[in-house]
């Protein structure tokens, strides 16, 4: 189990991060929400990384418009994660997701950080790894901004997950974000909707959650370290 904290982007802005994993590990993750905050999921999502070996942060991105923002998947939070995510900017997004990487840095005292993301956290992450510098590896889960940036440049590898029959990512967006990113690991799973890694949704599907988690982790020994 890990703990909340307080962090300081770089714009005097306070907000709020769940902690999990040792100070010890030379390897850190920050994990980045879907539109619903740093709810039972994603603090599950965090502990179960701890428990591979990393040090881990989600920052509350929402916080920025509403602190202590924690939905489930009913349609009306749903709406209510779209209405909080449009009032959110996007320098502030990167100036929190920098903060937790600092708090990272500062844990570890050197050592490889990586970022990962589900749903709204999927583009995140991809931001994550082509507006900032300080990422060894990427692992962006269903992220539907993806494809409208899909022309930046990714500073660091990247690796990307997408479901066949997500009614939010069309398969012609993933296909434009390949042809875009050569480079970049792409997996789409056969009949997997939208939100299929989290086993608190409707659509969650365990067989292609397990296989995205098996190379998830994979590619983050991969560049991180073991």
């Amino acid at each position: 189990m890990g703990n909340t904290t307080t962090l300081t982007a770089a714009d005097g802005h306070s907000l709020a991060a769940y902690e999990a994993g040792s100070n010890q590990s030379r390897r850190g993750l920050v994990v980045i929400q879907e539109i619903f905050g740093i709810n039972h999921h994603i603090r599950n999502v965090c502990d179960r990384l701890a428990g591979e070996g990393y040090a881990v942060a989600a920052p509350a991105l929402f916080d920025r418009v509403q602190p202590g923002i924690e939905l489930n998947y009913t349609a009306d939070d749903v709406a209510r994660g779209r209405e909080l995510r449009a009032r959110v900017p996007e320098p502030g997004v990167i100036a929190d997701v920098g903060a937790a990487w600092a708090r990272m840095a500062e844990r570890l005292g050197g050592g490889r950080i990586g970022i990962i993301g589900f749903c709204w956290g999927g583009t995140v992450a991809w931001w994550g790894a082509t507006r900032m510098a300080g990422f060894a590896a990427a692992s962006c889960w269903y992220g539907g901004g993806i494809a409208a940036t899909r022309t930046e440049t990714p500073r660091c590898p990247v690796q990307m997950h997408f479901g066949e029959k997500d009614a939010s990512i069309p398969l012609s967006d993933v296909e434009a974000i390949r042809a875009a990113q050569p480079g970049t690991e792409i997996y789409v799973y056969p009949g997997a909707q939208h939100g299929f890694g989290c086993n608190e949704r409707a659509s969650y599907s365990k067989p292609e959650a397990d296989l995205a988690w098996e190379r998830s982790l994979a590619f983050f020994v991969k560049h991180l370290g073991s």
